[in-house]
């Protein structure tokens, strides 16, 4: 070998290992047998065929453009796990059912058989519940981060705790308050009674929390349902900028808790302690989603991201546009 490089007879060699290898298929050990050389010899001209650049991959793959999305937004939102679904339909119910499935999957890849799971309510929680498939009974709890959402049924925080717990093989620790109180007073006379202490201190030890994250732009949001505000409430709200909802409690585009006096009445887990638990899942889909997305990003309360592309999409042309 020269100092310019390879000679030609090298060069040839080196082109030959790369072709029986990487477009036929053989094993380096059957690479060597058949041109009667040493394996690691073989081995080291795969590696210098590559560093001179004569191997080039692509992958023709369905799922590359979501892969591609995943590594715009991790680029954006470094120290964030995403996995993006596709979105198949324009149909809101089917595409959230997909991205609820792919959360459930993924909770039940990562979950160990003795993890602590704290949760929000919601109707992204409800969704991820219909997917889960016990595998068998575990030490798995499952626990409420925020008090019971005074709404519809299947999105109560209780009612999804049972059901999740079901669908790990686990167990349920429920509390028995309200998501809101009348008063400030009331409120902190609340979180003072043990039963309820107890259970947001084994939320804020937890190994692993699933959080919807809330629209405030809609008369239909979980949060309006467990509090209903009139149209001119809601776009006084929004006006103060009030951008979503996380678990309960209302923030800004930052993630910043906003000033409102809905704040000061909650009972739930404060977010700060809900950053405390390692890995935080978010599940979201839907236009409306965005600003929630972006709040719940910016101000690091989640660390993985389960969403359909056209939202994902979404949420990373409003940074750049921004």
């Amino acid at each position: 070998m020269n100092a310019s490089g390879p000679d030609p007879k090298t060069l040839r060699l080196i082109a030959r290992v790369l072709t029986l290898h990487f477009q036929e298929g053989q094993l380096q050990a059957e690479i060597a047998k058949n041109l009667r050389l040493s394996t690691a010899k073989v081995n080291r001209l795969i590696k210098q065929g590559r560093e001179m650049g004569m191997v080039e991959f692509r992958i023709h793959s369905p799922f590359q453009r979501l892969f591609n999305l995943e590594n715009q937004l991790k680029q954006r939102w470094s120290g964030v796990e995403f996995l993006v679904v596709d979105t198949v339909t324009e149909n809101a119910g089917t595409t959230l059912d997909l991205v609820g499935k792919a959360a459930a999957q993924h909770l039940q890849d990562i979950v160990k058989e003795d993890d602590v799971i704290a949760i929000s309510g919601g109707k992204a929680l409800s969704v991820v519940a219909n997917h889960l498939q016990p595998k068998g009974a575990t030490s798995n709890i499952v626990i409420p981060m925020t008090g019971g959402v005074q709404g519809q049924h299947y999105t109560d925080v209780n009612h999804l705790a049972t059901r999740i717990a079901d669908g790990l093989g686990g167990t349920a620790t429920l509390i028995h308050i309200p998501l809101h109180a009348d008063t400030k007073e009331e409120r902190d006379m609340l979180l003072s009674v043990r039963a309820v202490s107890d259970v947001l201190n084994q939320a804020r030890n937890a190994n692993v929390s699933l959080l919807g994250l809330g629209a405030v732009t809609d008369e239909d949001a979980t949060y309006y349902k467990a509090h209903p505000l009139s149209e001119e409430e809601r776009v006084k709200l929004y006006n103060s900028g009030v951008r979503a909802e996380l678990l309960g409690h209302l923030v800004d585009c930052e993630g910043e808790l906003c000033s409102s006096a809905l704040n000061s009445r909650l009972v739930s887990l404060p977010l700060l302690d809900a950053k405390l638990v390692p890995i935080r899942i978010g599940v979201a889909s839907g236009k409306e989603k965005v600003e929630p997305i972006l709040a719940a990003l910016n101000g690091q309360h989640i660390n993985t991201l389960v969403v359909d592309e056209v939202t994902a999409q979404s949420a990373l042309d409003s940074v750049k546009n921004g």
